[in-house]
């Protein structure tokens, strides 16, 4: 299964004003397991950040002027996105951006490209509701490390984001498991509908602990002076 987790910095809030994407940075997973395999691209946006963008990514005009622009590194994006789950908080806001950017390039819409666009911040709404449930916020819930994010940049953020989603996402997703595999082959759904019984190992008891577990029950009838629960019931079975 290969996973991105994608960042976006911008000029402003809003593409339908002029606003353009100045940094692209995604993190490769692979079964869950972090690549190293990163993208990450700054932009010339051909315009001034607004102050308040401008005080959260820090990336300036003249610093942005000497790269590329969109439509020149479209093609890399797409083919490095392209058929993955793309795992994005407040997938919205970068979703509209993209879209805007793409369609400057004409090329495809960005949810056409993907295989699945999933928003880390719902996810994490649902998981914590009523709580605060920014990147921060989520990287003081599960003990990781965010010192050194004195401004927002889209590399490190997408770095930081895909240990929270692995915190977030810890856990056992079925309760079968392939005993012939040592590796365990573990159902990918959640569903209860999806386990075969049929798979589960039936372990007989050996004649000695048969025989203890017959000794264990004599000791209880004993103790309570009357046939225990288990014998009871098989006796009425």
């Amino acid at each position: 299964m290969r996973q991105i987790i994608l960042d976006t910095e911008t000029t402003g809030l809003d593409p339908s004003q002029g606003h353009r994407i100045v940094e692209v940075a995604c993190v490769e997973m692979i079964n869950r397991t972090l690549t190293g395999r990163h993208l990450h691209l700054y932009l010339n946006p051909d315009r001034d950040s607004d102050p308040e963008a401008l005080a959260v990514h820090g990336l300036t005009t003249d610093f942005l002027a000497g790269h590329p622009r969109f439509p020149e590194v479209a093609d890399e994006i797409i083919e490095y996105v392209q058929g993955a789950e793309v795992i994005i908080h407040n997938a919205a806001f970068d979703k509209k951006f993209l879209d805007a950017e793409l369609a400057r390039a004409g090329k495809p819409l960005f949810g056409s490209l993907c295989g699945k666009i999933t928003d880390s911040l719902l996810f994490a709404r649902e998981l914590h509701p009523g709580k605060r449930n920014s990147l921060d916020a989520l990287c003081e819930r599960y003990g990781i490390s965010n010192a050194h994010r004195t401004l927002h940049g889209a590399l490190l953020d997408s770095e930081l984001l895909a240990e929270v989603w692995l915190a977030m996402t810890r856990g056992q997703d079925a309760l079968i498991m392939d005993f012939d595999d040592p590796v365990s082959n573990v159902s990918q759904g959640s569903s209860l509908e999806a386990f075969d019984v049929s798979r589960l190992r039936v372990v007989a008891a050996s004649p000695d602990e048969a025989q203890a577990h017959e000794q264990y029950l004599d000791d209880l009838d004993k103790a309570v002076g009357k046939p225990c629960v288990w014998r009871a019931d098989g006796e009425a079975a």
